[in-house]
């Protein structure tokens, strides 16, 4: 017998507490604890968890490779973040998916980033004392020391000292990720027992969000899509029908997998056979993009953070959501590759924005769907920055490219 996969559990969770809300209504509340013990779990191993993966990731780089290649590599990985961030903003506020739903108390926003004095939150973006950061859960203080963390054990290189610590780094991220499976193991009873009191005092109501927040997704990355291919077609001057023809395989396995690891090798063999990118560009970039470059993820969690928002009556300022593409594309570092990645980058962002948590449960029943849009902007996102820099180094094949292969 085929075993039931975490991502179907979470769907028929929901499901299932949707329909307990409907039959038993506000009495579904007297088991909505388990969903809070579920929500606290998650975020019990959450500054860790950030901190090995971006330690990780920024370490794994090579001191040659934080030359001029990596730095384009990771600049455009920035800029694609944010593009991807802010178009999920724009997109959010007009669909408006989580507005318009009855009998939901609203909730006074907690967050505290980017209010105030500018110039004063740029400088507290910076810890003064790491420990204290993580006893307050400032993740971008985290954020921030950890890729000096990482920037240090990249240049120490192959001396001693270094690499036993980043063995270190590695082998406790390996003993978080597992907390972190643990504790998803419970997830479908969590979203079961949130969902069900959320519907329970709601209605079917909680319904409609649900499905507005999956048309935001896919309008969101076909745009973020339109527009890259768009302007790496520009630059390069070459047709991105034919662009889009070669990534056909990629977009496939992308979609289907709903998997950046498992789209790699595909992803990498179609850049150099197909698309005409060098080995030498495509093997450092498209590695690196798996980790560092998420703007699929971005775009998933600016949508989710404001959408959560109007569900819950949240007024939110333009300083306010700035934040949240700010958080949106710091929260995408590391790329979180463990089992429900996306839910526990949710989990951060809301932390970090100080939004209800319960919003992760709102949306975990429709992420795997959301994953398709995400993946499938992800992965070919990180084929369009391999290209571009390829083209800007002149490592690019325009025959292999002009080919039918």
């Amino acid at each position: 017998m085929k075993k039931i996969g975490l991502a179907t559990k979470m769907i028929i969770a929901s499901l299932a507490g949707l329909v307990a809300g409907v039959l038993f209504g506000p009495a579904m509340g007297h088991i909505k604890f388990l969903g809070d013990v579920f929500l606290r779990l998650m975020q019990m191993a959450v500054v860790l968890l950030v901190m090995c993966a971006v330690i990780e990731a920024v370490g794994a780089l090579d001191p040659k490779d934080l030359g001029k290649l990596g730095a384009k590599a990771i600049g455009l990985f920035m800029v694609t973040s944010v593009l991807g961030a802010t178009i999920g903003l724009l997109l959010v506020n007009t669909i408006k998916p989580g507005v318009g739903v009855q009998n939901v108390v609203a909730t006074a926003y907690k967050g505290n980033l980017l209010q105030g004095n500018a110039l004063q939150s740029i400088v507290d973006f910076f810890p003064r004392n790491i420990f204290e950061a993580m006893a307050k859960g400032d993740i971008i203080q985290v954020i921030i020391f950890a890729g000096f963390f990482g920037l240090a054990l990249s240049l120490l290189g192959k001396q001693e000292s270094g690499q036993k610590v980043y063995a270190f780094i590695q082998h406790l991220n390996v003993v978080i990720m597992q907390v972190i499976t643990i504790v998803m193991r419970f997830a479908p009873v969590g979203i079961f027992a949130l969902l069900g009191g959320i519907t329970g005092v709601v209605g079917v109501q909680v319904i409609v969000p649900l499905a507005k927040f999956l048309l935001t997704m896919a309008l969101g990355s076909l745009v973020a899509l339109m527009f890259l291919i768009g302007v790496v077609s520009l630059y390069g001057r070459i047709n991105p029908i034919r662009l889009i023809k070669k990534l056909n395989r990629t977009i496939v396995v992308a979609m289907t997998t709903t998997s950046s690891a498992i789209s790699l090798p595909v992803q990498m063999a179609d850049c150099e056979n197909r698309i005409g990118i060098s080995k030498r560009v495509s093997r450092l970039v498209n590695p690196l993009a798996m980790s560092l470059n998420s703007n699929g993820l971005a775009l998933s969690l600016s949508i989710a953070c404001v959408t959560v928002a109007q569900f819950f009556g949240i007024d939110l300022t333009l300083e306010q959501q700035i934040t949240i593409v700010v958080v949106s594309t710091l929260v995408t570092l590391g790329n979180l590759l463990v089992p429900g990645g996306a839910l526990v980058a949710m989990a951060v962002s809301f932390q970090m924005t100080g939004l209800p948590l319960e919003g992760v449960a709102v949306l975990a029943g429709v992420d795997w769907f959301a994953g398709i849009a995400r993946t499938l902007l992800n992965v070919v996102g990180d084929v369009l920055v391999s290209l571009f820099i390829a083209i800007n180094e002149k490592e690019f094949n325009r025959e292999i490219f002009d080919s039918d292969s």
